[in-house]
């Protein structure tokens, strides 16, 4: 599918004040930042329209803003530092409790070309999340151009990346990273090299009710692990013990076993699990006693924790002969060693399988990237609810929003 859209390859942005708006929603533990792969991911785009000649403004939102205690840890100043070492260049700082105050304007006027300024944590304004005009007018009023390279929030309508496009007359385009998105994940899910395979995991099956739908009409094997596969092992008939249930759910993966025999499409689910007696507390305890026993066998005072060898081997299978593959969602409790192991496999599969392979943002990005894995993939996307709703088939508006070539 690979949308359509204009991207910062077809303007010209010389002379011209570029709003760009980044995912630079990182962890940040007492000012210093753990996690830089969002920043680093930026830099393409950065680098471009410097290169161009462009004033780049960059904006971002950084977690939740709720109340002015957040304000004190939620400025976005430790990334301009970051960033400044990363690009080899100054980026200023416009540090605006209104986010587009004195200081930003006097910032943007006084940049020449090729320069590079960061605004505050766009989320210091209350509009910015329920996409209010006054504020996208006040970001439009600083630039000529707006560049979207913030896949993370494409699926959300706010100011900075949605709002703000209905005041900039000039072009409205998306960024490198964004772009890479659009084309990895577009094109899976429209028009993707087959056989395709989807494997879907996590705890919870509501969270996936549409992709599960979206996918079984355009996938070919359908993979479920994690806590959402014992709904489906209770909508076969099995005891699942202690095992995270969806009870109101359970007609729903009946019709989805339908719906997969009746297009011919391969569902596959646990044959066998690690099962335990109880939660490990703390989560990542090293000495978890753990019993395999085959799905239709779970002991009622047991719970499913993660996929079994036999399972493991059924679908590392499934994933040898494909050529496409999209992962959302661990196998099992992955944040314990002892139980990470069928995330890990399925992770192995992947970066052995010569095919297109996919990780749709969240814990499986985490997942892989902290089990060495990240380089083998063909594409980490960079937001976990941006993807399920792409793969769910939905438009994002962040998307939207940007102009056709």
């Amino acid at each position: 599918m690979g949308l359509n859209k204009k991207t910062v390859d077809d303007i010209d942005v010389k002379g011209k004040r570029v709003l760009c708006r980044c995912d630079f929603n990182v962890p940040i533990v007492n000012g210093k930042i753990t996690d830089e792969n969002r920043l680093v991911a930026a830099l393409p785009t950065i680098k471009k329209l410097v290169a161009d000649g462009g004033k780049v403004i960059l904006c971002s939102h950084l977690g939740k803003v709720k109340t002015e205690e957040d304000k004190k840890t939620k400025s976005l100043a430790p990334v301009a530092e970051r960033l400044t070492e990363l690009l080899g260049q100054p980026v200023k700082f416009a540090a605006d409790p209104e986010v587009v105050g004195p200081n930003a304007r006097a910032a943007v006027d006084a940049m020449k070309d090729g320069d590079v300024i960061l605004l505050e944590n766009t989320r210091f304004r209350p509009e910015e999340t329920k996409n209010g005009e006054a504020f996208s007018r006040d970001l439009a009023s600083l630039a000529d151009v707006f560049v979207n390279d913030a896949f993370g929030t494409a699926h959300r309508a706010h100011c900075s990346n949605v709002g703000v496009t209905e005041f900039i007359n000039g072009p409205h385009v998306v960024g490198y990273l964004m772009q890479k998105e659009i084309d990895f994940l577009g094109n899976a899910v429209e028009n993707p090299v087959r056989p395709f395979v989807a494997i879907l995991g996590g705890a919870k099956v509501a969270d996936k009710l549409n992709v599960i739908n979206n996918l079984l009409e355009k996938c070919d094997t359908l993979i479920i692990g994690g806590g959402m596969a014992y709904t489906f092992l209770k909508a076969k008939g099995y005891e699942v013990g202690k095992s995270l249930l969806d009870e109101t759910k359970v007609d729903y993966c009946k019709e989805m076993m339908e719906k997969a025999e009746k297009n011919g499409k391969k569902l596959l689910l646990p044959i066998d699990v690690v099962t335990i007696g109880e939660f490990p507390d703390p989560i990542d305890k090293a000495d978890v006693p753990t019993v395999v026993v085959d799905a239709d066998k779970i002991p009622a005072d047991r719970e499913g924790a993660d996929i079994g060898p036999k399972t493991v081997a059924l679908y590392s299978d499934a994933v040898k002969n494909a050529k496409t593959v999209v992962w959302n969602g661990p196998m099992g409790i992955f944040e314990n060693p002892v139980l990470a192991a069928g995330t890990k496999a399925v992770a192995q599969a992947l970066a052995d399988a010569d095919a297109t392979t996919i990780i749709g943002g969240g814990d499986s990005a985490a997942a892989v990237n902290q089990m060495g894995f990240g380089s083998k993939m063909s594409h980490i996307s960079t937001g976990g609810g941006a993807s399920l709703e792409f793969l769910e088939g939905k438009e994002l508006p962040g998307v939207a929003a940007a102009d056709e070539k």
